[in-house]
């Protein structure tokens, strides 16, 4: 008999999913960055859930009010997904026997900082006690139906772009796992991409009202398996003629000899946008959105980054719970032979 382990999380999360009863005009499928729950009058609930796992999510640099703004965070970017501005959250909290008093008071700043960040509120939850840190969030918004952007539009033609550089968070997250040298500045940003980092609110929205967008998802998982889940939903392919590759990140990958490709594509938890646009549409967004355009969208079920004469296939894989541990990602990037 399998387990969980056997399974990984997407697997495990597919066999939950076959199990459930469909509700009826569901305006999001299963399997999107968001739920919802159309309230007529062209208007939807948008609810997303996200859990953050002491063991699993948090660095051992991590204070436990960084830890709570995150779990915020890890909502509120599906949410800017979608084109949806949150509005307001639950939090279920799992809280272990050791913890003090001044921990209990970092995860209230924590869930409040990152909230009202975004210009949402906290209006209560749960707490139970745990064998680890569990900080469970439950972000909810009120958007227009027609402006809802899903995974499962993209079309041939369609442009692939992206909001920021990708890779910091991967190279950051290395110099916390191992300890490695780097110049004074370039390890400050690059440890707080992991400690702090930020959703792309501002953009998700913008984009939204553009009606330019055919798909869109939040890279929490990595470029490369963004890029998939799109492919899988939309059942088209991507043809990438630029790597978003940080600055940072290519410094650090020359200091250490990790690969940058890696560091680019199989990090995760940048909180990126990865989105297909309208061609016709590009000027106009570009005018009120910064995007680096990565490629174009094509028919072939692929994902190919071609770039004069390198080719290469851009794998399904990206950090996957019970498949992926924090101590594995230290080996992910090293490049290719290096010891």
């Amino acid at each position: 008999m399998e387990t969980a382990e056997d399974l990984g999380e997407r697997k495990i999360i597919e066999l939950i999913l076959k199990q459930l009863e469909p509700m009826p005009n569901m305006p999001v499928p299963f399997g999107d960055d968001v739920s919802a729950i159309d309230i007529g009058r062209g208007k939807l609930i948008a609810v997303k859930t996200d859990m953050l796992v002491g063991k699993t999510d948090m660095p051992h640099q991590m204070s436990v009010q960084q830890a709570a703004r995150k779990a915020v965070i890890m909502n509120i970017s599906d949410l800017a997904a979608k084109g949806i501005k949150p509005a307001a959250l639950l939090v279920s909290i799992g809280v272990p026997r050791g913890f003090k008093k001044r921990d209990i008071i970092q995860i209230g700043e924590g869930l409040n900082q990152g909230a009202r960040e975004y210009g949402a509120y906290i209006l209560g939850g749960d707490t139970s006690e745990a064998s680890d840190l569990i900080i469970s969030c439950a972000a909810f918004g009120v958007g227009e139906k027609r402006r809802l952007i899903l995974r499962s539009g993209a079309k041939p033609g369609d442009f692939v772009a992206v909001t920021g550089f990708f890779g910091k968070t991967a190279a950051g997250l290395r110099l916390l796992l191992q300890n490695l040298k780097a110049p004074t500045a370039l390890k400050r940003t690059l440890v707080d991409s992991v400690l702090n980092p930020q959703a792309r609110l501002r953009e998700g929205l913008a984009l939204a009202s553009t009606d330019a967008l055919t798909a869109s998802i939040d890279s929490s998982d990595g470029l490369a398996w963004s890029l998939h889940e799109i492919l899988r939903a939309s059942n088209v392919g991507f043809l990438i003629d630029r790597l978003p590759l940080a600055e940072e990140a290519e410094q650090i990958a020359k200091l250490h000899g990790l690969d940058p490709v890696e560091l680019c594509l199989y990090g995760g938890e940048e909180y990126e946008l990865v989105v297909t646009i309208k061609p016709e549409k590009w000027k106009k967004v570009c005018e009120q959105v910064h995007l680096i355009r990565i490629g174009r969208v094509t028919k072939e079920k692929s994902v190919i980054f071609k770039q004069g004469k390198k080719t290469l296939s851009i794998e399904a894989r990206g950090w996957e719970h019970f498949k992926t541990s924090l101590s594995d990602t230290m080996t992910l990037t090293r490049r290719h032979g290096s010891k």
